[in-house]
């Protein structure tokens, strides 16, 4: 038994935001699957989208978030969250992070930040460190951490399940006490008990075939909660980043947004310029179509990629704007400020998931949400781009400061051991790395950037017959990180279906070619799953 004050389960931006928030009022334990600064966070190049700049306006970075959104975003949330985001920016720098800056104009030697732009954004607002962003965030703030002695960080551990007051056989309510987790350097299984248990677990790319996440997205956070008894909303809406780069050498390397919204164009494989066709700000449009435009370049043409093109700005900007991507591409050989960069769309970001408000509430008492696994209201139907490093922050603040004003009861359930029964060592590994192929090459096949009926109903069947094969194997054989994971990405695919299935429509991420036109009256209206 492993009894602290909070639980904080993930450690990118929101799960350390939150920590170092919580710290001073209790001991902290941080449970994340591999180093602590393994993390979606630590991948994002981007940067995080806030009004910094006089021509900008928190009306205008609410415009844009809501014109993204596609009629499902929660205004008052995305105010909310858009008006509080330049003080949680300057907590982040007071911490040390530094921001790329510029020469301000003027010619007196002055420095003022250097904002970005990417799609779907009006004005300049993205702050960034070069093309690096997450790794610097997660650099200050890990230091952070490091200097408070109630946190305690506990490395390549695995959540199995959240411990509830229900699954106990406690009947005044569902309350969540901590949860079992699974200790993967020498296989033990230890109850974490809490008060308050945070999710902040990130996203779920790898339910896909083709990625931009790290292999631990495989969406733990949402799968849990769902068998916690916890509400899920939105998850048909997976947003598929439109540049990754195509390379059998390459896994799941990212090429920015930023490199778009600096000049590159998208181009077909012989060579035209196409996104003019699709929206009227070309490769500058929403996330959304531009995937579903380069899919449809794609299977026009048979091609396996487009090009993305920055070739025509100077070979020094682009080295000096892009240095990880221009170092990471020469590696494959491809120098970008010369030749064009092979990309295909990949699963990149979750915008439904755990239901919760703006401070991280769940409806589950002691369970919060924070970051890509909850669902806030922020992104509606589409992510607006560098908006999820600033949900982050200002929803860990808010979650925080709620907790602490309004403190959770002390746990006063007798907690049982993890009980492994008579389940033996795992005997055929190949059935857990087949079953694996199958869920993501299921989703990308028919659950991807384009859908329909038949295809969600054919990954239906299949993930129920995965599924019902998973579970018996899940409780016959001792735990492994492996079947863990299979397990939950097998879960969250399900969820995903069903949640796509709910809606008749098609809406922002979600294409639908048997509905092919968003519906007025659905506009504003969730698909809600709770188990």
């Amino acid at each position: 038994m492993k009894p602290f004050d909070f639980l904080v389960l993930g450690s990118g931006i929101a799960g350390l935001s939150f920590a170092l928030k919580a710290a001073p009022r209790g001991r902290v334990a941080i449970v994340t699957k591999k180093d602590r600064a393994e993390s979606n966070t630590n991948y994002a190049q981007g940067g995080i989208a806030s009004v910094t700049s006089k021509e900008d306006s928190f009306d205008l970075h609410v415009r844009d978030t809501l014109a993204a959104g596609a009629g499902l975003c929660k205004e008052a949330v995305v105010r909310t969250i858009v008006e509080e985001g330049p003080a949680r920016i300057r907590e982040l720098m007071e911490l040390g992070m530094k921001f790329s800056e510029r020469e301000a104009p003027g010619g007196d030697g002055g420095r003022e930040l250097d904002l970005g732009r990417e799609g779907g954004h009006s004005k300049r607002r993205i702050l960034h460190a070069k093309d690096v962003t997450g790794r610097e965030i997660e650099r200050a703030l890990l230091n952070a951490i490091s200097r408070q002695p109630n946190i305690q960080i506990f490395e390549n551990h695995l959540a199995i399940d959240l411990i509830t007051s229900r699954k106990i056989g406690q009947k005044n309510g569902n309350r969540c006490l901590g949860a079992y987790v699974f200790d993967k350097k020498n296989g033990r299984v230890w109850a974490f008990t809490a008060p308050v248990t945070l999710l902040a677990t990130g996203g779920c790319g790898k339910v896909y075939l083709y990625t931009t996440n790290p292999d631990i997205a495989t969406g733990d956070g949402v799968a849990m909660a769902y068998r916690a008894g916890a509400t899920l909303a939105n998850m048909e809406f997976v947003q598929f980043h439109p540049t990754c780069l195509y390379h059998p050498r390459a896994k799941s390397f990212l090429i920015s947004e930023a490199v778009r919204g600096e000049g590159g164009v998208l181009k077909t494989i012989e060579g035209r310029e196409f996104m003019d066709a699709y929206h009227p700000l070309k490769s500058l449009a929403p996330r959304d179509v531009v995937a579903r435009a380069i899919d449809s370049e794609m299977k026009r043409s048979g091609a396996e990629h487009v090009w993305l093109d920055i070739t025509h700005k100077p070979a020094r900007f682009i080295m000096d704007r892009f240095p990880n991507i221009y170092q990471t591409c020469l590696r494959y050989g491809l120098d970008i400020t010369k030749e064009p960069v092979p990309i295909v769309p990949a699963a990149h970001y979750q915008c439904g998931g755990v239901v919760t408000t703006v401070d991280g509430q769940t409806d589950v008492a002691g369970l919060f949400a924070v970051g890509e696994v909850a669902c806030t209201g922020l992104h509606g139907a589409n992510r607006l781009a560098s908006n999820s490093l600033l949900e982050a922050l200002v929803c860990a603040h808010r979650a925080a400061g709620t907790i602490l004003s309004h403190p959770e009861p002390k746990i006063e359930a007798t907690i049982p051991l993890w009980q492994p029964g008579q389940a033996a060592n795992v005997d055929e590994l190949v059935v857990v790395s087949h079953n694996w192929d199958e869920i993501r090459r299921c989703m990308w096949d028919y659950v991807g950037i384009v859908r329909t009926n038949k295809r969600l109903a054919r990954a239906a069947k299949r993930i129920a017959n995965l599924q019902e094969e998973i579970q018996e194997y899940y409780w016959n054989f001792i735990v492994t990180a492996d079947l863990l994971e299979l397990r939950n990405i097998a879960t969250v695919a399900e969820v995903i279906v069903r949640c796509a299935q709910q809606r008749p429509e098609s809406r922002g991420l979600h294409y639908n070619l048997d509905y092919p036109d968003a519906r007025p009256e659905w506009a504003q209206r969730d698909t809600v799953l709770r188990k």
